[in-house]
């Protein structure tokens, strides 16, 4: 089998080390940007931000989810449509004008 060879295997192993690596050092970066003089949006929007590339990490290379790009599409558009379906249930109540408002 291929994929149990030794350089598979240390490929994978590099692969990993570099996403824990990424992990801590963007671990740093929010908690450095904790002490920053920023407004709180600002750093809102860098937490998130960082966050965001971290959590894509983990889903991509830890849940082995970066071949699954077809998958993760489908998901991405469904969450979307059913997003936006909720969004605006709320507006089908400015059509009912019961009682004249």
């Amino acid at each position: 089998m291929a994929g149990n060879s030794k350089e598979s295997i240390e490929h994978h192993i590099k692969i990993y080390i570099n996403v824990f690596i990424s992990l801590a050092v963007l671990t740093v970066v929010t908690v450095a940007v904790s002490y920053l003089e920023v407004s709180f949006i600002e750093a809102f929007f860098i937490a998130i931000t960082v966050a965001t590339i971290k959590g894509s990490l983990v889903l991509c290379y830890f849940m082995h989810l970066i071949s699954e790009r077809q998958a993760i599409i489908w998901l991405l558009v469904t969450t979307l449509v059913a997003f936006l379906i909720l969004l605006f249930i709320p507006l089908i109540s400015l059509t009912d004008q019961v009682g004249g408002w």
